[in-house]
């Protein structure tokens, strides 16, 4: 996947006082005064039920037992019987070694 961003030109001159004259010409693109901007209150504080609802924690959520990252190396023909059972196939293969009988 690219990480590249499409190149934009520019807006010229005339295409930017274009744009400015629609937004001055938007009757609800109201800019706020400054007595509204000061009586203004945090999402959390005018909405606290909504807020709570829709609030999420970041990340996954912690585990009893979380898996350790290795770095393991398997022959080619071992990862390719795995990968064509389709997704979870690193599932599978921790399955495979959990109930190995080893010793």
């Amino acid at each position: 996947m690219s990480n590249l961003k499409p190149h934009i030109p520019p807006l010229t001159d005339a295409e930017e006082a274009e744009l400015q004259r629609q937004i001055a010409a938007d009757p609800d693109d109201v800019e706020a005064t400054d007595e509204e901007l000061a009586q203004a209150k945090p999402f959390s504080e005018a909405f606290p039920e909504l807020f709570e609802s829709i609030k999420r924690a970041r990340g996954r959520p912690a585990m009893d037992k979380p898996k350790q990252v290795v770095s393991i190396r398997l022959d080619q023909d071992v990862i390719h019987k795995f990968k064509a059972t389709g997704k979870g196939w690193q599932a599978k293969i921790n399955e495979v070694l959990k109930n190995a009988k080893l010793g």
